[in-house]
């Protein structure tokens, strides 16, 4: 396996658009996000990530995006995730939202996640945050569509240093697998010092 990881930006970021959404929605359809995505919105969800200050970083198997990893300052996303952090003393200035990582079953395991992580955190600290953040979506432990074998990512992201804030949880919308209509899902913020 001869895995690549670069950083996006400009023209290359608008080419490979397509290719990442279709990965997003591929990944995302899998346990604890249940996502039923398309195309039309994902496109449109990330050209967001094509202004000054965010960053998208892919994972590459012989030109083929097998994997990536966006991330934008959390100011950016004051109206969505911003107001989770009401009652925090960090700044929204000061923090760097790791947004989203996802990356096909085959590749995992590979050390593909700590480059997405270096990667976004090199990108906060040159721009001069403090902080970064990410969240999870918080499922019951009892839901019906749990794999019997799921495992957590939460040690990983513990050993790069990343604790949970209590009561930081934001809210968003989208629909599960199977459903009709869009549900509102919880989602715990996670975050660390630079």
């Amino acid at each position: 396996m001869s895995v690549t990881t670069r950083v996006l930006t400009g023209d290359d970021l608008a080419a490979a658009l397509d290719d990442v959404a279709r990965l997003r929605i591929a990944v995302f359809r899998a346990w604890p996000y249940l996502y039923d995505g398309d195309q039309a919105y994902e496109r449109d969800y990330l050209r967001a990530y094509q202004s000054p200050g965010a960053v998208v970083v892919v994972a590459e198997d012989a030109g083929r995006i097998v994997g990536a990893s966006t991330g934008a300052p959390m100011a950016d996303h004051a109206a969505d995730f911003g107001a989770a952090f009401a009652d925090r003393p960090e700044p929204l200035s000061e923090i760097f939202y790791c947004a989203e990582s996802v990356l096909l079953p085959d590749y995992r395991g590979h050390g593909l996640g700590h480059a997405f992580f270096d990667a976004r955190e090199a990108h906060a600290r040159s721009l001069g945050a403090r902080y970064t953040a990410f969240c999870s979506v918080i499922r019951p432990a009892d839901h019906p569509a749990r794999p019997a074998d799921y495992r957590p990512l939460d040690g990983f992201w513990r050993k790069r240093g990343y604790a949970p804030l209590p009561g930081v949880v934001a809210h968003y919308s989208w629909r599960d697998l199977g459903a009709a209509e869009e549900t509102d899902k919880p989602l715990q913020f996670w975050m660390r010092s630079l």
